[in-house]
Order: C-alpha cells, then structure tokens, then sequence
C-alpha cells in the first residue's frame, strides 16, 4: 500500500488558547485512533515553531548553518501525519478529516515507490 503526507500548515503567531487547543488535541487523538484501527496510521509529529529551525546548505566544500526556518512565509509546517492508503481518494479522505479536527489546511503528497514513479 502506498504511503502518504499530510502536512499541516498553521499560520505565524501565537497558538490559540489552550481551551480551544484541547478540543482539537482531543479529536486529533480520536482521529489518530481510527487510524491506527483502519491499519493506516504510520506516524504523526507536532513540530516546535520555525524559529527553533537550523538550515545546512553545502556548495562545493563549504557547509553553511543558518539559524531559522528555509522560507520565509505567512505559514509554516506545523506537524504532520503519514499513512498507508490503497490510492490517493483513500489519502485525501483522512487529509479532509484531518483538515476537519485541526481546522487547518492539509497538503496530502505521495511518498515515491521504492523502485521510483
């Protein structure tokens, strides 16, 4: 079964009040569960802000390390969840139910096939 990525996209600036952010964690849970029980849950991770982020660039023999995020923008990868789904209608329906419980918007892209695509 082919995998999929459904990054999370969340706007710069301060998280919503925790009131509101446990309703979300809670049926983001719920939503990771059912996954797990449908056999296509592979893995999901919250990412701390972009300006915790270090990018390495190497042009001929010189490395450089710069402190912060690779692009700047109005929104940033916030998490992300990976799953197995027969196609990509399989895909973009836990994308939209994802999309759903964090009320965010949700990129689903396909993982190349071992032998390449």
């Amino acid at each position: 079964m082919k995998q999929y990525l459904l990054t999370v996209y969340q706007p710069d600036g301060p998280p919503p009040p925790a009131e509101a952010l446990e309703a979300i964690f809670r049926d983001l849970d719920a939503l990771n569960e059912e996954m797990r029980a449908a056999g296509a849950w592979v893995f999901a991770g919250g990412l701390h802000p972009p300006s915790t982020a270090t990018v390495i660039r190497v042009s001929g023999t010189e490395t450089l390390v710069t402190d912060g995020p690779f692009a700047e923008g109005k929104e940033h990868v916030g998490g992300f969840t990976i799953v197995k789904a027969p196609d990509l209608d399989a895909a973009l329906e836990w994308g939209r139910r994802l999309a759903q419980v964090t009320t965010l918007p949700i990129e689903v892209r396909p993982f190349q096939d071992e032998a390449g695509d």
